[in-house]
């Protein structure tokens, strides 16, 4: 499969923007047994995993991903913020070896059989071009080059220096992070086009600037549904890349009350990768884009 879209994540259990009741059902309404990452991959054929960047993960845990999805399905995993928001400041060494081992020994079992997608790093905003912050680039990419690895960079200082980063990366094989985002005055700069002809990787998080950095609730800063019409630039441009790399990998990370899900859905069909498996009736109910490009299934029933 050389095209993979998914989203970011896919257990979203609580708060306004939870997907019970949406993508699955809702909690004291599900069926014996009921799955929600086996739910998921049903429908894609990827996903961002999201909950590695908060703690290391574990082999015990991804083996269990393993067991619970199609031998086709396939893990990006993000790496753990201790690796992609290093305060110099106070650390000159914020990284020990134990923590190396500790991400490598966690992903083992998805990369014996064969399910590791790349390994994201996701810098931050402050994360800027500095000596400093290129040899710890560099020093990340050496340590984790058994790995397709793609490098999120939010700060436009990167982009203001665009020929020397893309030397970086395709030195060590990494892919420059494609992301869509609110755009502010210090927000990089992209094209949307491969640096690398092994993979490409797009991120989209949505535009709500509103809630970007003021919000009440971390999940309100990814309430934001793309419109079909907001979509189709990026679905050309993963038709562009698609004659340039070997494969291509897409997430959606509004994931706020599972309008992620919608859009993935809807940028599947745009690239005639529809979804075959049919979609509950409360998501098509709620986001009325994906009637006609989508099956939608009857609510899945209570079983004793």
């Amino acid at each position: 499969m050389p095209l993979r879209i998914g989203t970011s994540g896919w257990n979203y259990p609580s708060g306004k923007g939870t997907w019970n009741g949406i993508f699955y059902p809702a909690s004291g309404t599900r069926p014996s047994r009921f799955d929600e990452l086996t739910f998921y991959a049903e429908r894609f054929n990827t996903v961002e995993v999201n909950s590695t960047f908060y703690g290391q993960p574990r082999a015990t845990v991804s083996a269990s991903w393993v067991r619970r999805t199609p031998p086709d399905f396939e893990f990006a995993v993000k790496l753990y913020q201790k690796f992609t928001h290093p305060n110099f400041a106070t650390d000159k060494s914020p990284v020990r070896p134990e923590d190396v081992e500790a991400f490598k020994r966690g992903v083992e079992p998805l990369a014996t059989a064969g399910r590791l997608g790349p390994v994201l790093a996701q810098f931050p905003a402050s994360f800027k071009d500095t000596p400093e912050s290129r040899d710890y680039l560099e020093w990340l990419l050496t340590t984790f080059d058994e790995y397709d690895v793609a490098v999120e960079l939010r700060h436009k200082s990167w982009s203001d220096q665009s020929e020397r980063v893309f030397d970086v990366l395709r030195d060590h094989g990494a892919a420059w992070t494609q992301i869509d985002e609110p755009k502010f005055r210090f927000s990089i700069r992209q094209d949307l086009m491969p640096n690398i002809t092994t993979f490409y990787y797009m991120r989209l998080h949505g535009r709500n600037a509103d809630q970007w950095w003021e919000h009440e609730h971390s999940e309100d800063r990814y309430n934001y549904l793309y419109s079909a019409s907001e979509l189709r630039p990026f679905a050309e441009a993963v038709r562009t890349a698609k004659a340039l790399v070997k494969k291509q990998y897409v997430y959606l990370n509004n994931h706020f009350a599972a309008q992620a899900v919608a859009d993935a859905a809807t940028l599947r069909h745009m690239l005639d990768e529809p979804v075959d498996a049919p979609m509950p009736a409360e998501l098509v109910k709620r986001y009325p884009m994906l009637q006609g490009r989508v099956v939608t299934a009857p609510p899945l029933r209570l079983l004793d």
